[in-house]
């Protein structure tokens, strides 16, 4: 399908000038091109007022005081908890545990689910596109634990092999940790059908979720999945802000991951009790304004719709699939388009990465360069690096032209 077959619901036009950032004139003359979302995203207006107005009128601790203003921050706190549960279609309040990021997640559930149900022997199967974020906690686990990382393999569109993959699976599997969209290939895994084949041996499955969960409707309940983690700095939100959705039985079993402040009920001399959830995950105090900014986020991204910012996306990648195709002596990693989300990575025949992402630099355009916490991925597909443009619903199809009008001079230049 080509780009001009694609309808678009959405026109960035109309929402351009919410985001101020996206003004602005780099290296004397440039507009900026902002094209590393996967990264991080930009902020609206609407966000960062939303954090300002906290901070200025209605900031203090939250569940602790007796004090007005304790009361303000405190609703608008579960506020945004309940606004990130009907975001992702969650279907307890309590299961939605705020973490400084998508790392902190993954790191909880290996530290307290982990610890408490991996043993000697025991299996992990992690896939080849995975980001370091969820591969070293269960590095880390594995060599705690004494138990066996399984690796299931992708092919050379960057897509995993489902049948390969249903092979690891056995009685020894206790998880299985999966990124939902991987950040260099693009590739959009089929969620479902490998929580289905994890459930068929009794594994427990983790989503990362990172690159997903902004760009397209998300239903945590269909997906089946036990645990979600997600960051709020790549979905209009604050950094140091996150999410892990994971099912209330699991995480009313699970050993608290830090001590002290909000997660207890009472400390004696000789112990502790632990709070009920979701405080119980959420030791000392929380990130408030950030997870107030964060559902501001979810305010502002609700009214575009999802799908339409989905729809969106896919004319971008499809017209920076047929630049790069157009400059020639380019690599492009990933799937096909029906099957990528809005990423693209590729090299450009004898010029490095890090090269490619200087020149598009001095036009304006920011691109990702490097192994994009991917090392072993990388290894795979036998680059050391690669240059990645990443796409948001602010994104325009002139911003692409520029970017391969950039690209074309950055390959002019090292031709010379």
């Amino acid at each position: 399908m080509g780009i001009a077959e694609i309808a678009n619901p959405l026109d960035p036009a109309t929402l351009r000038g919410d985001f101020p950032i996206l003004e602005s004139v780099l290296h004397g003359d440039q507009p900026l091109v902002y094209l590393d979302n996967a990264a991080t995203t930009q902020r609206p207006r609407q966000v960062i007022d939303a954090i300002v107005d906290v901070y200025e009128k209605r900031y203090a601790n939250v569940h602790r005081g007796i004090h007005w203003l304790s009361d303000q921050s405190t609703d608008l706190y579960e506020e945004a908890r309940e606004k990130v549960r009907q975001f992702i279609g969650a279907a307890h309040r309590d299961e939605i545990i705020f973490t400084p990021g998508t790392t902190e997640g993954v790191n909880l559930v290996a530290r307290s689910w982990g610890d408490t149900n991996v043993g000697p022997g025991d299996e992990i199967v992690l896939t080849e596109m995975e980001h370091h974020s969820n591969i070293v906690p269960w590095q880390q686990l594995a060599e705690r634990r004494e138990a066996i990382i399984r690796w299931a393999p992708i092919d050379d569109a960057g897509e995993l092999i489902l049948e390969e993959f249903e092979k690891l699976l056995g009685p020894r599997t206790k998880m299985v940790a999966v990124t939902a969209v991987s950040n260099v290939l693009g590739t959009i895994n089929p969620v479902r059908e490998i929580v289905a084949k994890a459930r068929d041996v009794g594994a427990c499955v983790l989503v990362d979720a990172a690159q997903s969960v902004p760009h397209a409707v998300t239903d945590v309940a269909a997906w089946g999945a036990d645990f979600v983690a997600f960051s709020g700095h790549k979905m209009l939100g604050p950094t140091g802000v996150g999410v892990l959705h994971g099912r209330r039985e699991l995480l009313e079993a699970m050993p608290p991951f830090l001590g002290g402040g909000s997660m207890i009920r009472r400390v004696k001399f000789e112990g502790f009790e632990p709070a009920d959830l979701p405080s119980k995950f959420e030791a000392g105090t929380p990130p408030i304004v950030p997870a107030i900014g964060l559902g501001a986020a979810i305010d502002y991204l609700q009214q575009i719709g999802l799908a339409a910012i989905a729809q969106h996306e896919r004319i971008l990648t499809a017209r920076a699939l047929e630049v790069l195709e157009e400059i020639g002596q380019v690599r492009v990693f990933g799937p096909p388009l029906a099957r990528r989300a809005g990423i693209v990575s590729f090299t450009i025949e004898g010029v490095h990465a890090h090269d490619v992402a200087q020149l598009l630099d001095r036009a304006g355009v920011a691109v990702r360069a490097g192994h994009h916490c991917t090392m072993p991925l990388h290894k795979k597909l036998g680059v050391a690096a690669t240059s990645r443009a990443s796409f948001y619903f602010y994104n325009t199809l002139a911003e692409l032209d520029v970017f391969g009008e950039a690209l074309a001079g950055a390959k002019r230049v090292f031709r010379r």
